[in-house]
């Protein structure tokens, strides 16, 4: 996806769960920059599914594996059971994933913007990981 295309990201509502602060805003802001609108940020696994129980309108979430030294897969059922498309955002690749989780998409961090992008139409669509 070229840096100057943001049309297809434009108005997507994105959950977010992050435990790093400086990841997390730098996440924000590269949302911010496609257009998109952060409905939610979590930074604990509890906060996460708490925040879910509001039922928030949510188009896509990008979930960080360790938070806090605790795993997010119980989020990723969560959204799993409301049909919310999700990718996940790690320094760990997809070595951090669990088995029924190797088929989402994933971005190993440190992601770039287009990284991120692409990722979000990949959950969006549906589509097996490369």
């Amino acid at each position: 996806m070229p840096s100057t295309d943001r049309t297809l990201t434009a108005g997507l509502r994105v959950f977010a769960v992050e435990d790093e602060s400086l990841v997390a805003m730098q996440l924000e802001d590269m949302l911010e920059e496609l257009g998109c609108s952060v409905v939610g940020l979590a930074m604990r696994v509890r906060r996460a599914l708490e925040m879910l129980e509001r039922g928030e309108a949510i188009d896509v979430a990008i979930l960080d594996v360790n938070i806090a030294g605790e795993k997010v897969f119980p989020v990723a059922e969560r959204l799993q059971a409301a049909d919310v498309p999700f990718l996940f955002a790690t320094g760990y690749g997809r070595a951090g994933l669990e088995g029924q989780w190797l088929d989402r998409p994933v971005v190993q961090k440190p992601y770039t913007l287009d990284q991120i992008a692409a990722a979000i139409l990949e959950a969006r669509a549906g589509l097996p990981a490369v």
